[in-house]
């Protein structure tokens, strides 16, 4: 599903009140969406895998640009459990992954940081999984949301477009296309249909 395809849907959903959007190129539909993908990470959690160049004793490194959190690392696992604390080739405390705001720059920070002797041992490549904000593409095969979370995603940004409404002083009713199923209103304030949608939202994630 691409960017341009998911825009015409979300406005589709929200009917009329589509109108009240206007900043150029969609972008205020294209914002709704990324802030729709970003929560859908809490229920549909994207993992990734990472890779670091280690530096010996050096701390911090540069992030992903879509990472969220680190999950865990593979760097030195496996040694380490395959190996006793009394062999020789023991290899030590292993660093703890963090992620970090330095000087506004957020990076991955290894404490304690690797030696010389790890990276010998253990090799230069910290390979590492992490979570991963989903992401919306222009070109739909570069779209990470599944295709059975379509309706979902859609659902979550029609609820950011009502409340960004709400947040603006909009109180007239207004009514909503194939969102409103089931037992939920399809049409009323923006505010009551965007807590309606957050709360049909959770519901169809769980």
């Amino acid at each position: 599903m691409s960017q341009s395809d998911l825009v015409g849907d979300l406005k589709a959903m929200l009917m009329d009140a589509a109108n009240k959007f206007t900043a150029a190129a969609d972008a205020d539909f294209q914002r709704h969406l990324d802030l729709a993908a970003l929560d859908l990470g809490r229920f549909r959690p994207r993992t990734l895998v990472g890779t670091l160049t280690l530096v010996a004793d050096q701390s911090n490194y540069p992030a992903p640009s879509g990472l969220l959190r680190p999950k865990f690392p593979l760097w030195g696992t496996a040694e380490k459990r395959a190996r006793r604390p009394w062999d020789g080739n023991w290899p030590g405390r292993l660093p703890r992954l963090t992620l970090v705001e330095n000087a506004g720059t957020r990076e991955l920070w290894l404490s304690p940081p690797p030696t010389a002797a790890q990276i010998a041992d253990l090799g230069a490549t910290y390979t590492y999984y992490y979570f991963a904000g989903h992401v919306i593409d222009m070109d739909a095969a570069k779209t990470s949301v599944q295709p059975g979370d379509r309706h979902l995603l859609l659902v979550r940004a029609a609820a950011e477009a009502l409340q960004e409404l709400a947040n603006n002083g909009v109180t007239k009713p207004v009514q909503l296309g194939n969102a409103g199923v089931g037992s939920m209103p399809k049409n009323g304030t923006p505010g009551a249909l965007a807590d309606s949608l957050l709360k049909h939202y959770e519901a169809m994630a769980a």
